[in-house]
């Protein structure tokens, strides 16, 4: 398996969204109602992806022509210390096989997070324990997730 990376371009929209959606009802599944699932499916479109492309650095992870996963990276909320990560999904038949270490790297060596102080990651309740194998941690104490259904995980990085 060759892993090729480049940058989200607007016809990758509607793959996206497909991987994205058929992830969220595999792998996370376990963690969340079918509802809850259903009304996220819902508001991640391929124009929604495509909006979050111009806002961000976007990159999608390739096994020759399909898209098998998805990342990207911009400011939090303006900033131009703090950074989030986004949209960061495997496809099943693909987890496991170190496409999420690729992403999550990639992502930490984006210019963007070079120029970080700090980077935040709204974490599902599937994904919290992978990220936290790369350092992230709980930004306040939390015991359950939040309204949205995620933890808010961060990571600072020294200059």
């Amino acid at each position: 398996m060759t892993i090729t990376i480049r940058r989200f371009q607007p016809a990758d929209a509607p793959a996206v969204a497909a991987l994205v959606a058929q992830t969220l009802r595999t792998t996370n599944a376990a963690d969340y109602s079918a509802d809850y699932l259903n009304r996220l499916i819902h508001r991640l479109t391929p124009a929604a992806f495509s909006q979050r492309a111009q806002h961000t650095h976007f990159y999608v992870f390739c096994d020759h022509d399909q898209i098998v996963g998805t990342g990207a990276i911009g400011p939090y909320w303006g900033s131009t210390t703090e950074m989030s990560f986004f949209s960061i999904f495997v496809a099943p038949a693909y987890q496991g096989r170190g496409i999420g270490r690729l992403i999550i790297t990639t992502l930490e060596h984006d210019d963007y997070a070079q120029q970080a102080q700090r980077i935040e990651i709204p974490a599902s309740i599937t994904a919290r324990p992978f990220y936290e194998r790369f350092g992230y941690h709980l930004k306040h104490p939390q015991t359950q997730p939040d309204a949205e259904g995620l933890y808010r995980l961060e990571k600072n990085i020294t200059p």
